[in-house]
């Protein structure tokens, strides 16, 4: 009997263990989840976006007329034009451009056919013209024989006074046809060198060797060569681009913002630029455009933008190494607070039409409704339902419900 009895309370003790520990396996543990704590502090809501820097001013060099353009990289005879980006050019000395003429263009057979026509045409105009000549010069020799008679028989009244004027006129009057002719033969000539230059052949024609027969631009302003848009030797037209020119230490910051947020900024509001390699900068905004333009996003959205103009505050020895067109990331400040009751956003989801939070009150998850103000991508503004040093729950997960029990993860 006694052994029974031991046996019995034997597997009582171990029944009760056995309970003992399904009770504390189906017990529920604390979640384990990250905790903050709401601050009393600084805050400010920022528009992000990204931005590129661009010279003030730009001055483009042009071709002036229509005619070949050397290579800017490339040296042309005595005249050192290599000129390459970042290359420093002083306003009216250095020589960033030649342009010499442009080559005669090539002749299709029927317009050759009709030039050379035009040609013998005018061959012949000449060899008619200079007949004249020789006939005119053979008039005012004989005329200027029978004034010389006339003036010697005149001396001896053997003629009268009136066919004395008569071979004076006639002299006077072939070398006034003499001189005609000769003028109409070089207009013929003229005409036939006309004809005759629009016969070159185009692969006859060298290029110059005589730097004076071509045009030097030279720098507009003083700076550094920011761009080389027509490197190569072209035939370019008249006005058409080659190089720009810029001071990269004139320096600003373009950002094409969404409409949406630019109405939320004014002209002089602070902005921390970043992003761009270096430590964070300071401006301010200059100007925001009055007029928006639409832009489609790299999703192929169709956006409004409004282009934004900003400056630099910090000295430009602390952004020397930024250039024309570089990325950069601004923060434009459309309000800002010394001290207020912040939460992060992490914190927050809705309910309803309210908006919420996991609050901790004796170690358990508590639903508090909130009243937010200002917010931005880190903390938001505690207008109600909160106050300093209370701790709420992180990211809350579907897990996570009103009384649940939790404790602060442990971070490794």
């Amino acid at each position: 009997m006694q052994m029974n009895w031991i046996k019995r309370a034997g597997w009582i003790v171990v029944l009760g263990l056995g309970l003992i520990g399904l009770v504390w396996f189906a017990w529920p543990r604390p979640i384990a989840v990250d905790l903050a704590s709401v601050t009393r502090g600084p805050m400010e809501v920022t528009v992000d976006d990204e931005a590129k820097t661009r010279v003030r001013h730009i001055y483009t060099v042009s071709a002036p007329i229509a005619g070949r353009v050397l290579r800017i990289s490339h040296p042309f005879g005595n005249q050192d034009v290599s000129l390459h980006v970042g290359d420093r050019v002083i306003a009216n000395e250095t020589v960033v451009a030649i342009m010499q003429p442009t080559t005669p263009s090539f002749i299709d057979v029927r317009s050759r056919e009709e030039l050379q026509a035009m040609l013998a045409a005018a061959d012949a105009a000449v060899k008619l013209t200079e007949a004249e000549v020789r006939r005119i010069e053979a008039a005012l020799e004989f005329s200027q024989s029978e004034l010389r008679r006339a003036e010697t028989l005149a001396r001896t009244d053997a003629i009268s006074v009136r066919n004395l004027e008569k071979a004076k006129l006639d002299v006077q009057t072939n070398e006034a046809a003499l001189a005609s002719a000769k003028a109409q033969l070089d207009v013929r000539r003229s005409e036939r060198a006309s004809v005759a230059a629009r016969l070159i052949d185009p692969s006859s024609v060298a290029a110059p060797s005589n730097p004076s027969c071509c045009i030097q631009l030279r720098a507009p302003v003083t700076g550094l060569v920011l761009k080389i848009i027509q490197d190569s030797e072209a035939v370019v037209p008249a006005g058409a681009p080659l190089l720009e020119i810029g001071d990269p230490l004139d320096l600003e910051v373009i950002a094409d913002l969404l409409s949406t947020d630019a109405v939320q900024i004014k002209s002089g509001s602070p902005v921390r630029i970043d992003g761009w390699g270096g430590v964070p900068l300071q401006g301010r905004v200059t100007r925001v455009d009055p007029a928006g333009f639409q832009k489609v996003s790299a999703l192929g959205i169709e956006e409004q933008r409004v282009r934004t103009t900003i400056d630099f505050v910090d000295p430009p020895k602390s952004w020397s190494r930024l250039g024309h067109d570089y990325r950069v990331i601004v923060h434009v400040t459309i309000w800002s607070a010394e001290s207020v009751l912040r939460a992060p956003v992490g914190a927050l989801f809705r309910k309803g039409d309210d908006w919420a939070v996991f609050s901790i009150k004796d170690g358990r998850a508590r639903t508090t409704l909130v009243k937010i103000g200002n917010r931005n991508s880190r903390a938001a503004e505690i207008i109600a339902g909160l106050s300093e040093g209370e701790r709420v729950v992180l990211h809350p997960s579907d897990r996570i419900r009103d009384g649940t029990a939790v404790q602060q993860r442990d971070v490794q």
